[in-house]
């Protein structure tokens, strides 16, 4: 079973990813932090150099990838870089692939949490909070069209999130339900 996570950049998918591998016993993988990996550099100094076309490339080789490994590979969450479904086929393969549940955030609350930020390329501009409103207007119908699920991160803890997204899985029969979980429901799904 693979689980990506959408949204747009500081909406708190490595973080949600992280603490949701780790209590449903999954594999985490960040693909930002593969593809820095692989070109040995920070992804700002990365576009910087060769330009956001080229960082989508890189991108769209390692969502590839990591889509078809995690099918093999057993049970992984996968946080994915806010502009990963820019791509058509970035989008076709989340999709198609796995379980992809949306972090829903406004331009607003991710200007509060981001507004210190010095790593997030798209971010180093006059009005950070005109660039957030602009990607959420270009990006939030695609994380609509391609999530099975949306959570809204507005005020919630990381363990809220977590939860909601755990519960969502459940729900869907993707996941047993844990024995914390609704005492007394009978499970339903099956891994």
């Amino acid at each position: 079973m693979l689980v990506s996570l959408v949204g747009l950049p500081g909406g708190g998918k490595s973080t949600v990813g992280r603490q949701l591998a780790r209590r449903i016993g999954a594999s985490f993988l960040d693909s930002d932090a593969v593809i820095e990996e692989r070109i040995g550099m920070p992804i700002r100094s990365f576009f910087e150099q060769f330009g956001e076309a080229a960082f989508r490339d890189k991108e769209e080789a390692v969502i590839d990838e990591l889509t078809l490994d995690a099918a093999r590979h057993g049970r992984t969450v996968l946080a994915t870089g806010g502009g990963a479904l820019l791509r058509p086929v970035n989008r076709q393969h989340l999709r198609d692939r796995s379980t992809v549940v949306y972090l829903r955030s406004s331009p607003e609350e991710l200007f509060r949490r981001l507004k210190h930020d010095t790593q997030r390329p798209l971010l180093q501009v006059k009005d950070p909070l005109a660039k957030l409103r602009e990607l959420y207007e270009q990006r939030h119908p695609l994380y609509e069209e391609v999530a099975h699920y949306s959570v809204d991160t507005g005020r919630p803890s990381v363990a809220t999130l977590v939860n909601m997204i755990v519960m969502q899985l459940e729900v869907a029969g993707l996941m047993e339900k844990s024995p914390d979980h609704l005492p007394g429901k009978p499970s339903t799904g099956h891994h």
